[in-house]
């Protein structure tokens, strides 16, 4: 093993602080080749799908990636925008203002970088941006509101092993979730009340998360019950009936069950039971992408009109609203609040190694 290291490094040089913002990723560009890259990074990690490595080499490289890719890019190619993926777009407009807003809040630049767990830019170029502006203390806070070990937890592998690599491994706050945040619940309400003032309220408010095989509940992944808790919390806040409001479950991949109920089939149910007009929301998406944008706004909208619905809505994720990003930084300010307030780590020393640390970059 090869371990990364600095030989300019002062004696008594202060360590700045940083934040890695993460999200899932997304393809370089909708073209079939882009995406066989980008399916073989997601689907061959363990956390995602956990199967026998064997095994699912064949089903993987034999079959999923010779049929998928071309079907995907098309999908992608109608969400596709002069900015390029909606999701990447979205993620650089939220760090940018977590970053402008804990300026603001600390008195100092504090450096955020973006790495997606998969494709570009990379877990691995986020944490180098970082180290190469003298960044020491590093917190890392994966946009997936609902812990699950598909999510959250591969983003931790991935900066595990990044860090392997480094010879100084910097000092490291993993925020794992933050479901039930009264900051990101309302954030959640804001945007559902707004939506109503718009355009009225629907008979019933569908919260649909990304789905997760049922196996991985049996095995004791949390995420299930954190949904709940979140769609509870949302539901109590709009002061919603039980019979206003359900959790559902989409995106399910293969043959095996996943979390239900699930959303297009209870979407498909909901005329025939009454409900003429549907709200959706995915809390679990901090950023609108394939999964919300065409998954949602337009498959399940036609399957729900198709079943004899009247109206249907997709109302957006949080993506860079400002009571969204005031909320993110706020929670990050919390985990920073320790190492700002180091007195041997003063602001103008971290100015100072921060400037040393772009410089050397600069020549290097």
């Amino acid at each position: 093993m090869k371990y990364f290291g600095e030989a300019d490094y002062r004696h008594g040089q202060a360590r700045g602080v940083g934040v890695l913002l993460t999200n899932l990723g997304t393809p370089d560009e909708p073209t079939a080749p882009a995406l066989r890259r980008y399916l073989k990074e997601f689907l061959w990690d363990p956390r995602v799908v956990e199967v026998p490595r064997p095994i699912w080499w064949l089903i993987l490289n034999g079959v999923i990636l010779n049929i998928r890719p071309k079907r995907s890019a098309a999908k992608y190619a109608t969400v596709w925008t002069d900015e390029g993926s909606p999701l990447l777009a979205i993620s650089k407009r939220q760090a940018a203002g977590v970053r402008e807003r804990l300026a603001a809040q600390v008195g100092e630049d504090v450096p955020v970088a973006l790495g997606m767990r998969y494709g570009n830019p990379s877990i691995e170029s986020g944490l180098d941006e970082l180290r190469r502006q003298g960044v020491r203390r590093v917190v890392v806070l994966p946009l997936y509101p609902q812990y699950s070990a598909s999510t959250n937890g591969s983003t931790f592998d991935a900066v595990a092993d990044v860090l392997k690599g480094w010879r100084w491994v910097p000092d490291l706050q993993f925020i794992a979730a933050y479901d039930a945040q009264p900051g990101y619940i309302e954030a959640l309400a804001n945007s559902v009340r707004e939506h109503w003032q718009a355009h009225g309220q629907a008979d019933r408010l569908m919260m649909s998360f990304h789905g997760i095989p049922k196996r991985y509940l049996l095995q004791g992944d949390p995420y299930h019950c954190l949904c709940h808790a979140t769609g509870h919390k949302l539901a109590q806040a709009l002061g919603l009936n039980d019979d206003q409001w359900q959790v559902t479950f989409q995106s399910r991949f293969g043959r095996e069950e996943w979390l239900q109920p699930y959303t297009d089939k209870t979407l498909e149910a909901l005329p025939g039971q009454g409900v003429r007009s549907v709200d959706v929301i995915c809390p679990g998406f901090s950023a609108d992408c394939l999964e919300t944008i065409e998954e949602i706004g337009d498959e399940n909208r036609e399957i729900f009109t198709e079943a004899g619905g009247e109206r249907f809505h997709y109302i957006p994720a949080l993506n860079d609203r400002a009571d969204h990003l005031d909320f993110l930084a706020g929670l990050l300010q919390q985990h920073l609040a320790p190492w700002l307030d180091d007195p041997d780590n003063a602001p103008e020393a971290r100015a100072a190694a921060r400037e040393r640390a772009l410089a050397m970059g600069a020549k290097q």
